[in-house]
């Protein structure tokens, strides 16, 4: 057998499943992974080893008696530095959290917890999972795995090299602007952002908001597939939750893409600048898709509306989230956090009536738009990995950029329509840094989406390179 920890999920499950593996091996590989690679990556924060081999011995118990636990029996799993543990400390990246352990779990780990998967450690993000490069003042920055002194993306960022690296076949993160898609991209895994409501969110302080959603990443687009079918499904405690279940997203993902109608946006209808050696890459992604038997067409929707929808209710969600941390404590808190609270400030009833206003034109324009295309294409992210000492890029392909959301538009703008979208591997820039695929979906279709994926990815092969040992 290979190294268990450079299998994919859905192999090891089927490993575990027929008795070939136990939880303990698979731990054990995980744990020699974790001890040879992540002090250089930093990905994997808090860690906790000793418990992790426990509840492996547990599991295979539970094992001989009864069989699985569930669909992610035991497969090791990381947790967003965000997402509420029980016992385990979650600091949120913030040095006003640095020794904070929860009480329980939040929904999304309780999920993965209860189909089988072993907790192994939370995973690093920037401060309170602000921007998407994964650098915070407790932890410091975490290193792209393909390119040591390079961004792993974020917010999810810790998540993504986690994976790409073999630590773990399994992690979970969030988006708001792009941080389930951008750390995938960087780090040549996939990161799915799926419609808004299809992963619930409990607790939630602002549960009926649709900017920011809970999502899987893996090192296979099949892998993001088995992670969402036990993280999605209805809970009557997240309104805006949908009532599919989550056994509907399990693999296998083989519909094909033979006659699809597929939208070509390389800049989102000339929204995004996009640095040569990205777009050079992405390009060849229309080859690929024709290949298949795909008809791409180069067409965009209307997104004008979407970066004030964003910029408007993402500064609103700060204001009530960091607002009270700023008043408290603003030397402790960064920058731009501290000039996003400002901005929520500054907001009247007139302008958050205007956002929703727009926000319900926009779903219009893409529900219309979705009439004619089956997917929109377009890439991931507009920048290669940057050095890792630069909070964020201040240019793109030229341009400067007006603050440290502008080089995450390419992002931000899909965010905004409420889409389900994926990053998938792309393929390698000439410096070696990953690139990543925006494969967009009409709202609520989210298998559609993660089909278009998984024949991609099975025809190009990108998500196969591996970072060196």
């Amino acid at each position: 057998m290979s190294d268990p920890a450079d299998l994919t999920a859905v192999e090891l499950a089927g490993l575990i499943g027929r008795g070939e593996l136990s939880a303990r091996e698979l731990m054990a590989a995980c744990a020699e992974r974790i001890g040879r690679t992540n002090g250089r990556v930093n990905a994997i924060v808090t860690l906790d080893l000793e418990g992790a081999g426990a509840a492996a011995a547990a599991a295979d118990e539970r094992f001989a008696r009864r069989g699985p636990d569930g669909p992610l029996h035991g497969l090791p799993m990381a947790h967003k530095d965000t997402h509420l543990t029980g016992g385990m400390r979650t600091t949120f990246g913030s040095p006003l959290m640095a020794d904070h352990v929860p009480d329980s779990d939040e929904l999304v780990v309780a999920r993965a917890a209860a189909a089988g998967a072993i907790r192994v450690g939370k995973t690093n993000v920037p401060e309170w999972a602000a921007g998407s490069h994964t650098v915070n003042p407790v932890f410091g920055a975490t290193h792209n795995p393909y390119r040591h002194g390079r961004s792993a993306g974020g917010s999810s960022g810790g998540a993504a090299a986690a994976l790409a690296t073999g630590m773990v076949p399994l992690a979970e993160g969030s988006d708001m602007g792009g941080s389930l898609r951008n750390p995938a991209a960087f780090c040549n895994v996939v990161g799915f952002r799926p419609t808004p409501g299809r992963v619930p969110s409990h607790p939630a302080q602002l549960s009926r908001q649709t900017l920011a959603v809970q999502g899987p990443l893996g090192r296979t687009v099949a892998d993001v597939a088995l992670l969402l079918s036990v993280l999605a499904g209805p809970d009557p405690r997240a309104p805006l939750s949908l009532s599919e279940p989550g056994s509907a997203f399990a693999p296998p993902l083989d519909a094909g893409v033979d006659g699809l109608r597929v939208a070509w946006a390389p800049d989102l209808g000339g929204r995004v600048p996009v640095d040569a050696p990205v777009a050079r890459v992405v390009a060849d992604a229309v080859t690929v898709l024709e290949g298949l038997g795909a008809r791409v067409e180069p067409d965009c929707p209307d997104l004008d509306l979407a970066d004030p929808v964003f910029t408007t209710l993402r500064a609103w969600q700060f204001l009530l989230g960091f607002g009270p941390l700023v008043d408290r404590d603003p030397d402790r808190v960064k920058a731009t956090i501290r000039a996003n609270v400002d901005v929520g400030r500054a907001l009247t009833v007139s302008d958050l009536g205007l956002a929703a206003q727009r926000q319900s034109a926009l779903h219009e324009v893409v529900v219309e738009f979705f009439e004619r295309y089956d997917v929109l294409v377009s890439p991931t992210v507009q920048v290669e990995p940057f050095d890792v000492g630069l909070e964020y890029p201040t240019s793109v392909a030229g341009v400067r950029q007006p603050d440290y959301l502008g080089w995450m538009r390419s992002c931000t703008l899909i965010s905004a329509t409420g889409c389900p979208a994926v990053s998938v591997p792309a393929g390698f820039t000439a410096a070696g840094s990953p690139v990543g695929l925006q494969i967009v979906g009409a709202p609520r279709a989210d298998r559609k989406v993660l089909e278009v994926a998984a024949a991609f990815e099975t025809a190009t092969g990108h998500g196969r390179r591996r970072p060196a040992p």
